[in-house]
């Protein structure tokens, strides 16, 4: 036999490396892109008034998922459920101000995960929770475990908050607030932000590292700002407001009908103010849209495009006077739907719209899907590449979300399920069960509670014992996760006071 002589190994071993280096040079890196308090305004999502071209167009390179709802309808119980790809149930975490590992401290994050994978992990704004405005510039409720790197921006927003309009003399992360900002839109928090992505795609782009870029904008969360150009770009008379009756409120059960009256404010609001709320609303989405759209421009400049998945989502939706109401924290679909897109090199069905219905905690099991990856067992989402790859494909025939309501004066626990066509509300107040049922062929406003019709008996007896079970299937604790820390408690944060039209 031909003996190989030391050179021989050398340039063998050599071939070997470069062999390994292209190899490793190929796997898909990951940008994810969540919004604030986004609902389904947008162009590509049928909103005939919103003006969202890059989000549209991203939308016509990649997959569209029609009807992705949240676990849980309000900021950080949402964020942290998606970054774990755990039910609220699970995560033990329902409330806001709680940092991920005080109720499941042994967690391996969405960017732990790849942090372990070798990939440089990136946070640039909000993934956790933070509180919006005031936390802007700081690191919230972050996990230090779940990035290499972190930038928080902090723009003319932030530092002019005393311009804002609002509903109240004292402004919080809560109330209704709005403002045609001055300047151009780098000097925006989320245009800092968009500038900061910018710089690590070009930094990647040169180091040719593996990563996972986690782009999380402020708005389009209250206050409503955004430079006067994207205000300009709609007129009032383009909006309406739909109107809720204290009639409405008596088909609905108790509980139902308080989560959309919880803020006093915001009720029965003189109809020209709504529209100007609307709009502002509007425009800080146009706002957020071309910050998103700087972002993609530069992955296509640098060329990561080609290797790059993208994922676009939002915590939460959002209600724009629907019901009666303003905001989240209802089990309406104005609240529990999100805008949810892939795209990427590896997706073949471009400008494809699915219209079963998915979570969102199975983003985390998909990007490991589409990266090779094992999902680790504790991940109660279900991939979706198979429904990426042929968009017959069902992958859930519900999507499941929890909402408490735990004020002082009420409290009660709802669960969802929303299917293909109808959702049912199962509400436990007082230890006496009440519902909703609601049937889109018909009806995708939800206005018309028909529980107690007789012609859809079957279907409610039908769903109930689907939800029945969902709720069941949740409350398991989940393989190989760690501990479980019930009622962790907030963190005591004293309230920073915010006169509006003072200037501090």
């Amino acid at each position: 036999m031909k003996q190989f002589n030391f050179l021989t190994l050398l340039i063998l071993f050599t071939s070997l490396t470069a062999l390994s280096t292209v190899k490793s040079s190929k796997k898909l890196n990951v940008l994810f892109i969540i919004a604030d308090d986004l609902n389904c305004s947008l162009g590509v999502y049928g909103d005939t008034i919103a003006i969202t071209p890059n989000i549209d167009k991203l939308a016509k390179e990649g997959v569209v998922f029609d009807n992705a709802h949240v676990q849980y309808p309000l900021c950080g119980p949402s964020r942290v459920s998606l970054m774990t790809g755990l039910y609220p149930d699970q995560t033990k975490s329902k409330k806001l101000r709680l940092f991920v590992r005080q109720t499941i401290p042994d967690v391996i994050t969405l960017g732990q995960k790849f942090r372990m994978e070798n990939y440089h992990s990136v946070r640039v704004g909000k993934i956790y929770h933070y509180h919006n405005p005031r936390d802007i510039g700081t690191s919230g409720h972050d996990d230090s475990y779940t990035w290499d790197r972190t930038v928080n921006p902090y723009g003319r927003d932030k530092i002019e908050e005393y311009k804002l309009n609002g509903l109240k003399p004292i402004l919080d992360g809560g109330t209704l607030s709005w403002l045609k900002a001055d300047g151009e839109d780098n000097e925006q928090t989320d245009g800092i932000g968009a500038s900061e992505v910018i710089k690590f795609l070009d930094e990647f782009a040169e180091s040719k590292e593996n990563f996972f870029m986690a782009y999380g904008l402020y708005r389009p969360h209250v206050p409503f700002v955004a430079p006067k150009s994207y205000y300009d770009l709609y007129e009032i008379s383009d909006f309406s407001v739909p109107v809720s009756s204290e009639d409405y409120l008596k088909t609905i059960p108790k509980a139902a009908a308080f989560s959309v009256r919880s803020k006093k404010e915001q009720v029965d609001l003189d109809n020209d103010l709504s529209k100007e709320i609307k709009l502002a609303y509007y425009a800080t989405t146009s706002f957020m849209d071309s910050q998103v759209g700087r972002v993609l421009d530069k992955l296509k400049e640098t060329g990561l495009d080609k290797n790059t998945i993208i994922i676009f989502t939002s915590d939460h939706g959002y209600h724009l006077g629907e019901h009666g109401h303003w905001q989240k924290q209802t089990l309406f679909e104005d609240a529990t739907r999100v805008p949810l897109i892939f795209a990427g090199p590896n997706i073949k069905n471009n400008n494809i719209s699915i219209k079963d219905p998915v979570e969102l905690i199975d983003i985390y099991p998909t990007i490991m899907d589409m990266l090779t990856m094992q999902t680790p067992n504790f991940v109660n989402g279900k991939s979706l590449l198979p429904q990426i790859e042929n968009p017959n494909y069902v992958v859930r025939k519900s999507a499941l979300t929890e909402l408490l309501l735990n004020k002082p004066n009420f409290k009660a626990q709802g669960y969802s399920i929303k299917t293909k066509r109808y959702r049912l509300n199962q509400w436990n107040y007082k230890n006496a069960f009440s519902y909703e049922l609601y049937d889109h062929k018909f009806d995708k406003k939800e206005l018309y509670n028909l529980a107690k019709n007789k012609d859809y008996k079957n279907i409610k007896d039908s769903l109930t014992t689907v939800l029945k079970q969902r709720i069941i299937d949740v409350n398991k604790v989940p393989i190989d996760l760690g501990r479980q820390i019930e009622n962790a408690q907030p963190w005591f944060e004293p309230k920073r006071i915010l006169l509006k039209n003072k200037h501090p």
